[in-house]
Order: C-alpha cells, then sequence, then structure tokens
C-alpha cells in the first residue's frame, strides 16, 4: 500500500486507535442549540468523520464552565459540556465505535480577554490570567481572575471529563491554544500576575497542570489526556497593533511577542513531566491568525518543523495539524518521524471520506479543500459548513435523494457553477447534457488556478474533471447554447451559468495597448510589463498583483476605496496583505484612476491631488458583470428555467457552488 504509515495503528496511552489520521477540532456552536447544548445536527456532522475511516476525532471545543463570566451569550460561541447533553453525547460515541473510531473531547475554560465587541456589548464580562485590554474593544480592561476562581474552574474540568468518560468517550484533550484563556496563562506577555499562577513558566503552566490533576482524579490514571498549543506564536508588531500594554515589554517595533520555539519546547517537556499523554502541537493565536487558521496561502504542512522539534524532545505522542490534506505530504510527515499523528480539520470537512479513499487508492475522488475560509469560519451565526462541500454540517437536510421521474436537463456553461449542479443532477438521476462555449471546463477558474498559491483550485478543478467524466455526463465543447439550440432540444429544465465578463470602466484611454484584464494576463494572452498598476484591490486584483510580483514585476494596486482586499476571513486577508508587503507592492487607497496615457496613468490621490504613475501595463482588476443575455432570451418561454452562478451575481467560488448544489437538489 502506497500510504503505509498513515495507516498503522497507534496509541494514546491505552487507546488503540485503528490509523494515524485524526480529525482536528472545528468549532461546531452554530450546530448546537442557542445554550451550547448538544443537537442531532452534530451527531450527524461528526458520523461522517467515523464513516469515513478517521481513526480518531477531536471533537469540537467544549466549555467546561459557564458561572464566572455569568453569560446568556457564550453558547452562541461554544457547546458546553453538560449533564443536559450527556445523552446525546453519548449516542455520538456510540456511533463513533461502531465505525471502528476513537473520540476524544477537547476541554476549555473559555476564551478569556478574546470576547468579541458585539459580546461584550451583550455583557460578557472578560476575564484573563491578568487585567489586559480586550483586543477587541481595548477601551474594556479584562478583569484578572482569582486563585479561588481559577480552582473552581479546574473542578469544573473534572466535572466535564467525568461526563465525557460516563459517555465512554475514549479521552479528553486541553484546549490550551490559540491565545484564548489557558493560553493567556501560560504566556508571559499576556500573564502578569506575581501570584503561584504567574511568573516563570512552571508557574504559569500551573492552571493546566492542576487541570490535567484534576481530570486524571476525576475519571482515573489510565484516562488519556492530551494539550493542544501553539509552539510558537508568530506575533508581530507593530507594539500598538498588539495593545496599549505592550510598550511596557521595552521591546522595540516589529519584532516578535508571545512563546517562541525555545520556550514552546520547554513547556513541552513540562508538560509531559506533569503527566500529559500526548501533545498536539499548532501554532498562532489571534494576533496572528494566519497561523492560527492557515489559509490558501500558507503551504501544506505549515506546522509540521515545528512538531518536529516537539518530538525530539518528548517521548508521549506528538499530534501535529496545519494543511496536511495531500496523502503524500501527511505520508511523508510519518515517514520521516516528525509526528506521530496527523490532525486534518477543514480537508475532512471537505470530504469525510479522504481517510478511506486514500486507503482505497483513490486520490483523484478526494474533494479538495481550498483554504478560502468562507463557510467553515464564517458568520458566528451561520452554521458550520464548507465552501465546496454544502451537504456538510446538513447531513440531514441534504440527504440525496434519486428522483422518480428523471428530466432532461440542459446546462448552458461549464464553469464552477455549471459543473456542480451537473454532478448533483446526475447524481439524483436526471439525464444532463452541459454545453461550453471554449475549448475545455472551468470558467474564471482556469485563470485563477495559475498563481502557484491557489494550487488548491487547480485540485479542485482537477476533481470535478474527473467526477464528471464518472458520472458520464454528456459535454459538448466549443459550443455556445442559443435559443435555437435550446428550442431544438426542448429539454424539461435549462440551467444557465453562462458566468461573467470583467468590467471595463469608462475612463478615457481605456482602450490604449498597454491596458488588459487581470484575467487575460493570467491567461497569457497579452505581454506583461516589468511596471505594471493594478486597477482594483479587491481580492482579484490583490491576489494577481501577488503573483505579478513574484515574477519580479514592480506592482502597485490602485484603489478607489479606503481599504482592499474587503469581504473574506480576516486570516487570509492579513496574509495576503503581509505576502504583498513583503513583494514590495504599493498599495494606493481612496485613490481613483482619471485616464491612461501611452506612458501610464493619471491618478486623483486622497489628497485630492492629480499626479502621474509611469508603467508599462494597466491590469484591470475593476470586478465582474454577469452575462444575462441568454436567461433574458429564454425567461418568458422555458417553464423551468434557473440561472446560477456568476450569471446570476458575481461573487465567490463558496457562492457559486452554493448556488448550484441548492439546485440540483431541488430539480
Amino acid at each position: 500500500m502506497k500510504f503505509k504509515k498513515l495507516f498503522e495503528p497507534t496509541r494514546i496511552r491505552g487507546v488503540l486507535i485503528k490509523n494515524r489520521i485524526a480529525v482536528a477540532p472545528m468549532n461546531t456552536a452554530t450546530l448546537c442549540e442557542y445554550d451550547g447544548t448538544l443537537t442531532q445536527r452534530v451527531v450527524n456532522y461528526y458520523l461522517e468523520f467515523a464513516k469515513g475511516g478517521a481513526g480518531l476525532i477531536i471533537t469540537t471545543v467544549f466549555k467546561v464552565e459557564n458561572e464566572i463570566e455569568r453569560l446568556g451569550v457564550l453558547g452562541s460561541m461554544w457547546p458546553l459540556v453538560s449533564n443536559k447533553s450527556s445523552r446525546i453525547l453519548h449516542e455520538l460515541v456510540s456511533y463513533v465505535h461502531s465505525c471502528g473510531s476513537k473520540i476524544f473531547a477537547q476541554l476549555s475554560p473559555g476564551l478569556g480577554r478574546y470576547a468579541s465587541e458585539a459580546m461584550i456589548d451583550a455583557g460578557y464580562k472578560t476575564v484573563s490570567s491578568s487585567s489586559l485590554p480586550a483586543p477587541f474593544k481595548p477601551s474594556v480592561m479584562t478583569r484578572e481572575l482569582t486563585a479561588e476562581e481559577i480552582e473552581r474552574m479546574v473542578e469544573a474540568f473534572g466535572h466535564a471529563a467525568t461526563i465525557v468518560a460516563t459517555a465512554e468517550a475514549d479521552g479528553v484533550e486541553v484546549h490550551g491554544h490559540e491565545g484564548l484563556l489557558l493560553d493567556q496563562f501560560t504566556t508571559a506577555i499576556w500573564n502578569r500576575r506575581t501570584d503561584e499562577y504567574g511568573g516563570d513558566l512552571k508557574g504559569r503552566l500551573r492552571f493546566s497542570v492542576e487541570i490535567l490533576e484534576a481530570i486524571k482524579d476525576a475519571v482515573g490514571k489510565d484516562f488519556p489526556v492530551t494539550y493542544r498549543y501553539g509552539l510558537k506564536h508568530f506575533i508581530k508588531g507593530p507594539w500598538s497593533d498588539i495593545g496599549p500594554w505592550a510598550s511596557t515589554l521595552g521591546r522595540e517595533s516589529y519584532l516578535e511577542a508571545g512563546r517562541d520555539i525555545p520556550e514552546g519546547l520547554e513547556m513541552a517537556k513540562l508538560l509531559e513531566k506533569a503527566g500529559y499523554d500526548g501533545l498536539h502541537v499548532d501554532s498562532g493565536c489571534v494576533e496572528s491568525l494566519y497561523w492560527a487558521h492557515p489559509p490558501m496561502y500558507q503551504p501544506h504542512g505549515c506546522n509540521v518543523d515545528l512538531a518536529a522539534e516537539v518530538k525530539k524532545v518528548v517521548k508521549i505522542p506528538v499530534v501535529v495539524a496545519g494543511r496536511l490534506d495531500i496523502p503524500e505530504v501527511a505520508e511523508r510527515v510519518l515517514e520521516e518521524g516528525k509526528a506521530d499523528i496527523i490532525a486534518i480539520g477543514r480537508g475532512l470537512l471537505a470530504d469525510p471520506f479522504w481517510p478511506k479513499k486514500v486507503q482505497g487508492g483513490k486520490i483523484e475522488d478526494i474533494r479538495p479543500c481550498i483554504g478560502c475560509q468562507d463557510a467553515c469560519l464564517g458568520p458566528e451565526n451561520v452554521p458550520l459548513s464548507c465552501s465546496v462541500n454544502p451537504s456538510r454540517g446538513r447531513e440531514r437536510l441534504y440527504p440525496f435523494q434519486p428522483v422518480t421521474k428523471p428530466k432532461r436537463i440542459l446546462i448552458a456553461g461549464g464553469g464552477l457553477a455549471g459543473m456542480e449542479v451537473a454532478r448533483v443532477a446526475t447524481l439524483r438521476g436526471h439525464k444532463v447534457t452541459l454545453y461550453e462555449k471554449n475549448e475545455k471546463l472551468g470558467g474564471h477558474l482556469i485563470e485563477a488556478q495559475v498563481p502557484d498559491f491557489k494550487q488548491d483550485l487547480r485540485r479542485l478543478l482537477a476533481w470535478y474533471t474527473v467526477q464528471l467524466k464518472k458520472l458520464k455526463v454528456e459535454i459538448n465543447l466549443k459550443t455556445e447554447v442559443t435559443p435555437k439550440l435550446v428550442r431544438e432540444e426542448n429539454p424539461d429544465v435549462v440551467i444557465i451559468a453562462t458566468g461573467s465578463t470583467p468590467i471595463i470602466p469608462d475612463i478615457p484611454g481605456i482602450n490604449k495597448p498597454i491596458v488588459a484584464t487581470c484575467c487575460d494576463l493570467l491567461l497569457g494572452k497579452k505581454k506583461i510589463g516589468d511596471k505594471v498598476v493594478v486597477a482594483g484591490g479587491g481580492l482579484v486584483g490583490c491576489e494577481a498583483a501577488l503573483w505579478l510580483a513574484e515574477q519580479g514585476k514592480n506592482v502597485t494596486v490602485v484603489e478607489m476605496l479606503p481599504e482592499v482586499i474587503t469581504g473574506i476571513h480576516q486570516s487570509n486577508r492579513s496574509m495576503l496583505l503581509d505576502l504583498l508587503a513583503e513583494k514590495k507592492v504599493q498599495i494606493m487607497t481612496n485613490t481613483k484612476i482619471l485616464e491612461v496615457t501611452d506612458e501610464g496613468i493619471i491618478i486623483l490621490d486622497r489628497g485630492s491631488n492629480r499626479k502621474s504613475i509611469t508603467c508599462d501595463t494597466v491590469a484591470l482588476a475593476i470586478g465582474l458583470k454577469p452575462e444575462t443575455a441568454l436567461y433574458g432570451s429564454l425567461v418568458s418561454e422555458i417553464s423551468e428555467l434557473y440561472a446560477i452562478g456568476d450569471c446570476k451575481e458575481p461573487r465567490k467560488i463558496h457562492h457559486a457552488i452554493w448556488d448550484a448544489f441548492a439546485v440540483g437538489y431541488i430539480i
């Protein structure tokens, strides 16, 4: 078998795990009741991982205690371990065990100082290791927890572990990661205490050690307890962005703060000595979000070298997380002895059957995570799901029911939306014919996948190509759908997925030879000069700017609005901004392009000054406009007509897939 190490059994303390693939914890609070009570929806969600073959499931983070903050709102953030949830937790564990998998419940004392502004306004009383400004509302100071309150939280861990063990779960993982409350105690920049819970590293770890002791006292020494933490925080200045208190550290701007690797390794040794049965190695925190929640710009296996350092200093099992959903990468980590267990989060969210597909040699059938973080880390009031797999989190709502009366469906457009609706409709039993006017499928995905940092989009396009081929969908390339063709085919259903085209602004000189759309540049249709101005600072424009800068181009982004790259997850945005800064891409906001000349552009800057910028190429990334002509010509004569994807409204990959999935499901 090609991936032998991944499927070797392993142990954490006395628990035998059938393979070395773990489901990394992801927040399922939005699948729970508002008060944090578990639901059948949560059971269905986790059951997919067990059915898919993962050896170990590490649950969402559970809050163990809810009294100190006296909140009515915390349930909307995390589920709560309580007697109320014990029965459904037992049901979940039973299902997981029936599939041959093991399950650990992750436990935490809470957010601490990282309450959102909305939560604070709703009455959340922020607490922490020390009195510090709340990052999302600096005018509010957190309250330092008393030693008595810490003792009550420690007791709460013992009570929560008892509930978990009574439900026959296999172990507990203590959440000491991401800069949340427990991490605030273990880290010097947040812990200024002078009592037994502060001072040196041993003192700062006292809370974590007492939690372990409380759990072991409650459920027995042989009950496995692991600890998840970031080996390195990767916090960078300027210090004013980290908090007003940071200047008291006496460091210069742009130096790193938080835990560094030497301290992280010392922490690993102390945790092992205290009796923890395994370490789950991650990185980052809220201030360095793109390490804690790595976006598509992070390399696959971004934390592997950190885990390898931990492996050198401890004997207990080391679990590593961080974009490990490429099978070859995961296998190599184990072969090289850099970790003992591979934890995959969003990769298994996109395809919970990843383990079985890898073991069965069906790598081409793995639906890839694209690192967009739009559905898995979206708004708090939107249930957890996946942009490329809308059925996740909705297992009961979206079963693929075979149709009793198959219909003949004509799809106009082979972009992302067209491919997804063809896939879903065919799976349900309809007869689908897909038309694409170009010579290949993919739509805007074809140019979007060009940069190396967008390699996951290449995997997504390859996945769709394979799936449509296996489903034997009839595909007609280089064929544009017209009203005449529709009338001749006379289908039962017509789905318009004709996509969108770049907006060309009405600016003097816009037709000059130095002007090209970013789409054309990515496709190699126009030569790129050495000095480029990208008109438009949205996601497309800034990713194109990074791609150009990586080729050694001198790049300037011009944006009319006050900010660039809005409307995407903060971790994606912050990393893209850092990459642009690293490549010395100049960003000009509140700036309007007045004219294109033979030598460049004329702008009106934020001070209402008229200036010239010389360049060889002007790359347009103003936006996209929907192609609605075909839909408009058919709307009055086709009884069952749908418009999906960009031709309805140009938006993200997430929206195109979800739109198409829904239409394919309801037909």
